[in-house]
């Protein structure tokens, strides 16, 4: 959803703020999944609106079983939930304990939501499928699940600033704003279209990196390809933070362009980058907020209010460290960030599709207590500076990470793919594409298994998306599995090389449909146990 009508600048900025909280209500923007799905459900589902969330509320009502991560990630923010989220600690941590694996976890209260809100889209609806959908989107915009927002929006709210605030988010706000279909940004390389959202997302990223690939390759898994495949995302990020955001002069035809391709291109050398390098597309002068320049100089000190972190920031990494020999730094397990999810879904017809919901994760905001779920806080994703294409501006969508994909052959999909991650979404995918690309085809099509189990990496060389916003120049993480001789190239070259755990680097899932034979596919990444691949 879009920033509400009170989220300006100049409000931020009378707080006493140089960045929107990574966490509470100044971070929510209008929640916008729900119109999202109802919007994809009456046009192009079968099912009813009381089949699709009934097992939603099963889940919720009679339990399920939690993976490890999430005890861990409540363990993280166990004392600011009970001293000052105490609707949160209610949910998560009922009697004083965290979810634990092999121990059903319960939310009564988002059952009890979903059973009203299908009861009132029944009463208001009557028989016909699509008038229950829409009284659904009506209810949840200006109904009873609207007026609990309202209320949790104007709740003083502890967030990372280290303050309270109370929110922007009002009725009007609410009522005022629903889902819509819009055109993808496409991008052709060898044979294959790319589809992905806007510049109000990083999903350009994932085409600007194709349009920088010189026509030979080096060989895949190298150091030559690695470093090639790393310093061409530090260029496609630096447009990323100078060029993208929900405004109507993004210049990604320029972008994407083979002209300001090839002048990119030859700024990629043998050794790494430590800059942050924004390009001029049709000769425009890039624009940084104060933020993005003062951490690209190495002085996140001069970046303003609000630069600390705080419990709950941002979609925190729940990593463990482990040491993989005498000589290598300690590195993350590579745990996915925060709740974000993806999911792909292909049927016999060839309909397919590729979503990655995030957004209210359980430490973003304080659980709505009438409803089981906490606002969203993607606002942190805008900045607070005047005249960016990313700037909060009200009626305008942050500029997310999430990022789903689709892909197409002579016009027809034949593949979606996608990862939660953040920031490294449209690293990990680039990776898995070209690896799919370039794999021989298996039994059944596309090998999207071989792809996704391929040793994976990272690079944060610019500007982060979450709350506190840090850039850490020439950083490169890399999986266990790398080989010694890979890593030890990268580091002659200047790369900051951290080693992670042997399976930790992406969590990709994809599914895929065969044309000429109907034959469908599906593959789910082995890191972190987390996903799965099911065919009916």
């Amino acid at each position: 959803g879009t920033a509400p009508a009170g989220a300006t600048v100049a409000h931020y900025r009378s707080l006493g703020l140089g960045l929107v909280p990574g966490t509470g209500p100044l971070a929510a923007a209008v929640p916008g999944a729900f119109d999202a799905w109802m919007l994809l459900l009456r046009d192009h589902g079968t099912k009813d609106l009381a089949e699709v969330l009934r097992y939603a509320i099963g889940y919720a009502e009679h339990g399920h079983a939690p993976v490890e991560r999430v005890g861990e990630t409540v363990e993280a923010v166990r004392g600011l939930f009970e001293t000052e989220w105490t609707t949160s600690a209610a949910v998560y941590l009922p009697g004083g304990r965290s979810p634990r694996p092999g121990r059903l976890f319960r939310n009564p209260a988002l059952a009890a939501t979903w059973r009203r809100l299908i009861a009132e889209a029944s009463a208001t609806g009557g028989a016909d499928r699509g008038a229950r959908i829409e009284a659904a989107r009506t209810i949840w915009r200006e109904g009873f699940v609207a007026e609990a927002l309202v209320r949790q929006a104007a709740v003083p709210t502890l967030d990372t600033s280290g303050d309270r605030h109370t929110g922007t988010l009002t009725a009007a706000d609410l009522a005022g704003w629903s889902a819509s279909y819009e055109a993808p940004v496409t991008y052709d390389w060898n044979g294959w279209t790319l589809a992905k959202a806007g510049g109000w997302s990083q999903g350009p990223v994932f085409l600007q990196q194709l349009a920088l690939l010189p026509d030979e390759l080096p060989p895949p898994g190298s150091a030559d390809y690695v470093h090639l495949l790393v310093e061409g995302c530090k260029l496609a990020m630096a447009d990323r933070e100078a060029w993208y955001g929900d405004a109507a002069d993004v210049p990604l035809d320029e972008l994407l362009s083979a002209p300001y391709n090839t002048r990119r291109r030859a700024l990629v050398t043998d050794t790494a980058s430590t800059e942050l390098r924004p390009g001029s597309p049709g000769g425009r002068t890039p624009l940084l907020s104060a933020h993005v320049r003062a951490v690209a100089a190495g002085k996140p000190g001069a970046a303003g209010p609000g630069f600390v972190p705080a419990p709950g920031a941002g979609e925190p990494t729940m990593a463990r460290g482990t040491r993989l020999g005498p000589d290598e730094p300690v590195g993350p397990d590579g745990a996915t960030r925060g709740d974000t999810c993806h999911l792909d879904v292909v049927d016999r017809w060839g309909n397919m599709v590729s979503a990655t919901p995030s957004g209210g994760w359980l430490q973003s905001n304080p659980v709505v207590p009438e409803l089981g779920f906490p606002l969203g806080t993607r606002l942190q994703m805008a900045w607070l500076d005047e005249g960016l294409p990313n700037s909060l501006t009200p009626g305008r969508r942050p500029r997310t990470t999430l990022t789903p994909s689709l892909a197409l052959r002579d016009g027809v999909p034949v593949m979606a793919f996608g990862t939660p991650g953040g920031d490294q979404q449209d690293q990990w995918q680039v990776h898995f594409f070209l690896a799919v690309a370039r794999r021989a085809r298996v039994r059944g099509g596309l090998d999207l298994q071989g792809a996704i189990d391929e040793p994976n990496w990272h690079n944060d060389s610019f500007p982060g998306s979450f709350h506190p916003r840090a850039m850490h120049p020439g950083s490169v993480t890399v999986e266990g599995r790398t080989d010694p001789g890979v890593i030890a190239e990268l580091r002659r070259r200047g790369h900051d090389v951290t080693v992670g755990e042997p399976w930790s680097e992406g969590r990709l899932c994809a599914v895929a449909r065969d044309p000429a034979t109907g034959i469908l596919s599906a593959a789910a990444n082995p890191r972190g146990m987390q996903g799965y691949a099911v065919g009916r």
